[in-house]
């Protein structure tokens, strides 16, 4: 399945969907985190992405406050312009964007405080 590479109908097609859970980073030294988003593996360690909830439960140091965005249109990950066009928006209004791609959806991390801000900016993108 051939994602969508063309920036207009990406913003034109995507839905974001705003997960209930909060979610934080950490630096794992060795726990196993059950049920994390996303790992991604460093020269200083292995970054651990999941919710508070899980992180806490492995005993994982990390920071909080975080909630993930998921974009729901299926992007080609040679698009061009769609991390620049969120960061954009999210950047006028003050809000940090912390960008995971998968293979489908791209997922966009904001502070837990301005997760509705943010799904109404993102969402101002569809027009």
């Amino acid at each position: 399945m051939v994602g969508i590479s063309d920036l207009a109908q990406l913003l034109g097609r995507m839905t974001p969907g705003l997960d209930p859970e909060e979610y934080g980073f950490g630096l794992s030294q060795g726990q196993v985190v059950a049920g994390a988003f996303a790992t991604v593996a460093e020269e200083e360690g292995l970054t651990v992405v999941a919710t508070v909830a899980a992180l806490r439960a492995a005993e994982v140091a990390h920071q909080p406050g975080w909630a993930r965005i998921s974009l729901a249109v299926h992007s080609d990950l040679q698009a061009v312009g769609l991390t620049a066009a969120i960061a954009t928006a999210l950047t006028a209004a003050g809000i940090s964007a912390n960008v995971i791609a998968g293979y489908h959806h791209d997922h966009v991390f904001v502070q837990w405080a301005r997760r509705d801000e943010a799904m109404r900016i993102l969402q101002g993108l569809r027009a």
